[in-house]
């Protein structure tokens, strides 16, 4: 069934505006429009700018996907739109967008869990089968998850503070380097010694999965202090050292976590056992390197979709629409924009509540 469905996928969650169209597995069209250039002078996404230029690039967006796919909203199945977690100016321009398509063409309308778009990108481009371990590791989120379903997650595991994509981009803040952090602090660090500061491994030692970057961002400011100090400024050989051994903590850290992670969804007896990571710092080439060497020892099937589709994107959105609708699942025009939106209703939250709820 799903390989008769086509759909449009929204996403406006954080600072791209996209829009794809996908039919089955395949991706018929991929729009994104980033913001980096808006946000540059303020050293991150800034939310009310965000949002007026997702109003304005939304259409166009979705004009271009159809465009490219060459097709028209009549020949489409059905909307799919991230409806959270997220920058709630941004969700909610992505959805009253969808929600105005719907409207007008009369096309079923299914809300997402940007999460969920990421968890299920395997099934997307490798076609793997449930259950499987995913690791996401995006800008603000990171959690190991048993993906067993379109709609039941497993959380093993996550940061219980800063995940890793925002540990990089402070840490690129703090050194000089420019945004989006993950990228500049990779390359910075290809001509560093790893080993020259000695960078804690937070929680490397405690059971579990759950991980911690609040810590190691505060040390590596006392490390770059400490050299400024010494030296009235920082060398361009300072700054690869420093994002080396940034690298290499996160990177100790995360491969440590994947390994339990492992072993406790091997317990499960998979069919087919397969590990796959999705969001921007899967990019990362030290990183995903020690996972899949991790994978190869432990017997386990490694995979990592095309950098275009661990990023944010819409695609993503399109087939979790396209996955829920071929379960029969379909939302009216009565559903809302989620700032917070966790994948495992029943796990502990990690990240406060308050008023908006779990954060994850």
């Amino acid at each position: 069934m799903t390989d008769a469905l086509t759909i449009l996928g929204i996403e406006s969650s954080c600072d791209d505006t996209a829009a794809a169209v996908v039919r089955g597995n395949s991706v018929l069209s991929n729009v994104v429009y980033g913001q980096t250039s808006l946000h540059a002078d303020f050293g991150g996404v800034v939310p009310e700018i965000a949002a007026r230029a997702h109003a304005e690039k939304l259409d166009h967006a979705v004009e271009e996907a159809l465009s490219i796919a060459q097709l028209k909203l009549a020949d489409l199945d059905g909307i799919a739109v991230t409806a959270g977690p997220g920058l709630i100016g941004g969700v909610l321009s992505g959805v009253m967008c969808a929600k105005g398509l719907a409207a007008a063409t009369g096309l079923p309308l299914v809300g997402v869990n940007h999460l969920a778009g990421h968890a299920l990108t395997p099934r997307l481009t490798d076609q793997i089968a449930y259950p499987y371990l995913m690791l996401l590791v995006s800008g603000g989120h990171c959690q190991f998850l048993i993906v067993k379903s379109h709609d039941e997650y497993e959380r093993l595991g996550g940061t219980i503070d800063d995940a890793p994509g925002e540990a990089f981009d402070k840490t690129a803040r703090l050194l000089g380097l420019p945004q989006p952090g993950g990228p500049s602090v990779e390359k910075a660090a290809a001509d560093g010694d790893p080993k020259r500061f000695p960078l804690p491994r937070p929680l490397f030692n405690q059971a579990g999965c759950d991980m911690s970057f609040s810590g190691l961002k505060t040390a590596i400011l006392r490390a770059r202090d400490a050299v400024v100090a010494e030296k009235n400024g920082l060398t361009v050989k300072d700054q690869s050292d420093l994002a080396a051994s940034f690298q290499a903590a996160v990177a100790d850290v995360l491969i440590e976590k994947t390994r339990r992670a492992v072993d406790s969804y091997l317990r499960l007896s998979p069919d087919a056992p397969s590990f796959a990571i999705a969001g921007g710092v899967a990019a990362n080439g030290a990183i995903r390197q020690g996972l899949m060497d991790l994978c190869q020892k432990a017997n386990v099937s490694f995979i990592a979709p095309p950098l275009r589709l661990c990023t944010d994107n819409a695609a993503m959105i399109a087939y979790a629409g396209l996955e829920k609708m071929a379960a029969g699942e379909q939302d009216d025009l009565s559903f809302s924009a989620r700032p917070r939106w966790p994948l495992d209703q029943r796990a502990t939250p990690m990240l406060g509540s308050g008023k908006k709820g779990a954060k994850a």
